[in-house]
C-alpha cells in the first residue's frame, strides 16, 4: 500500500478550510426587466466585466417596452438585440419566467408606469429588487411598491447615480464646508412624457438634494417665470434646499452645497458608484436608501407639480403622503370587495 505525501495531505486541508483557497464563490445571476434604456447597457458592461470581480453576472432580461412611448418603443428592440449578441443575455417572454432563472432583479424600464405591474411578480418570488428611476409613474403607484415590498419581506430600493457623486458623497463629515445649511440644485423638467414634471430628469439633482439635506422636508412651494422654474423645500429645522430649471440653460455644477464652513459643488460620478452599491445590496439584503427616503423624494416631486397647479401654493409633504396612503388603501378594500 502506497503512502499518500505529507505535503499532499496538507494541500488538502489547506484546500478545506481556506476561504482563499476553496472553489469560486456561486456566481450570483442577476436578470433586468424593461431592455429599453441605455443602462441596462451601461449597467451589463460594469457588472459583468471580470476586472470588476463582482462576483455577479448579468444572464437574462425581460424586454418589455412601452409602445406608447418614444424613449421605450423606439430603443428596446436595438437594445434587446445587443444584450443578446454582445453580452450574451437569454432573453424570456415573462417575468416569471425571468425569476426563476435569477437570484436578483434590476427592473429598468424607462417608462415608469408599467414599474407597479412588473415588480409584483419579483416580489411575489421574493427576489431582492433594484428599481431604476424613476419608481415609478405617481406617488401612489411609489407608496404601493414599497408597502408590498415590506408586507412580503423583499429588499427594495431605487436611487439616481447622483446620490453617489463627486463632492456629495460624505458631505455630512467634511469639516472644511461644516454643518450643511443648504443646497441647491439644477436640473430640467423639459422631458415628463406621462409623469410629473421633475419624475424622469429632475429625479437626478432631487436625489442628490436629498443625498446632502437629508429626510425631513416639510413643505414644498413651485414659481415659474417665462425661463425658469424653481421649486423650494423647508426642511424642519429652517433649512432650505431648491431645484431649479433653467429650460435648456447649463449650469457649471449641478449642485451647491452650503455649509457653516464653507461651499462646496457636487456633480455627477458616472454609474460605477451607483452599480457597486447596488451590487452590494445583491450580496447583503441590505437596502442603502431607506423607503422613507425615497417616497419622500417622489413627494417632493409631486408636490412640485400640485404647487405649480395652484399658482405657486404651499404644498405639505406629510399631508400629500397621508392623503395618498389613505387613497390607496381605499382602492385596496374596494377591490377586496368586489373580489
Amino acid at each position: 500500500m502506497s503512502k499518500i505525501p505529507i505535503t499532499a495531505i496538507l494541500f488538502s486541508v489547506v484546500l478545506l478550510f481556506c476561504p482563499v483557497c476553496q472553489a469560486e464563490e456561486k456566481l450570483m445571476r442577476l436578470g433586468m426587466i424593461g431592455l429599453d434604456t441605455s443602462h441596462v447597457i451601461a449597467f451589463t458592461q460594469i457588472i459583468n466585466n471580470p476586472k470588476n470581480n463582482y462576483g455577479c453576472k448579468v444572464v437574462a432580461g425581460f424586454s418589455g417596452g412601452s409602445p406608447d412611448m418614444p424613449a421605450s418603443a423606439n430603443r428596446v428592440e436595438k437594445f434587446t438585440e445587443q444584450l443578446r449578441s454582445q453580452f450574451g443575455l437569454e432573453i424570456v417572454d415573462t417575468i416569471e419566467e425571468l425569476c426563476r432563472k435569477v437570484d436578483g432583479v434590476l427592473l429598468e424600464s424607462v417608462d415608469g408606469r408599467p414599474h407597479l405591474k412588473q415588480v409584483r411578480p419579483v416580489i411575489a418570488a421574493k427576489k431582492p429588487v433594484f428599481i431604476d428611476k424613476p419608481v415609478a409613474a405617481s406617488l401612489s403607484d411609489v407608496i404601493e411598491i414599497f408597502r408590498l415590498a415590506k408586507e412580503n419581506n423583499v429588499p427594495c430600493w431605487s436611487s439616481s447615480s447622483f446620490r453617489y457623486g463627486e463632492g456629495i458623497v460624505g458631505v455630512q463629515d467634511n469639516k472644511d464646508i461644516g454643518k450643511v445649511k443648504s443646497c441647491d440644485v439644477f436640473g430640467s423638467s423639459s422631458w415628463a412624457e406621462h409623469h410629473p414634471d421633475l419624475y424622469l430628469y429632475g429625479i437626478h439633482p432631487v436625489t442628490a438634494l436629498f443625498a446632502v439635506m437629508g429626510t425631513g422636508c416639510q413643505r414644498v412651494s413651485r414659481f415659474r417665470t417665462q425661463n425658469v422654474d424653481m421649486v423650494v423645500g423647508i426642511w424642519r429645522d429652517g433649512r432650505i434646499g431648491t431645484f431649479r430649471d433653467l429650460r435648456g440653460g447649463k449650469s457649471e455644477a449641478p449642485v451647491l452645497i452650503y455649509g457653516t464652513n464653507g461651499m462646496t459643488k457636487g456633480k455627477s460620478a458616472g454609474y460605477k458608484p451607483l452599480v457597486d452599491e447596488i451590487i452590494r445590496f445583491f450580496k447583503t439584503g441590505k437596502v442603502p436608501v431607506s423607503a422613507e427616503e425615497t417616497i419622500e423624494i417622489y413627494a417632493f416631486m409631486s408636490a412640485a407639480d400640485t404647487s405649480k397647479a395652484q399658482d405657486g401654493a404651499t404644498v405639505s409633504l406629510k399631508e400629500l403622503i397621508e392623503k395618498t396612503r389613505r387613497q390607496n388603501q381605499e382602492r385596496r378594500s374596494r377591490k377586496a370587495r368586489r373580489q
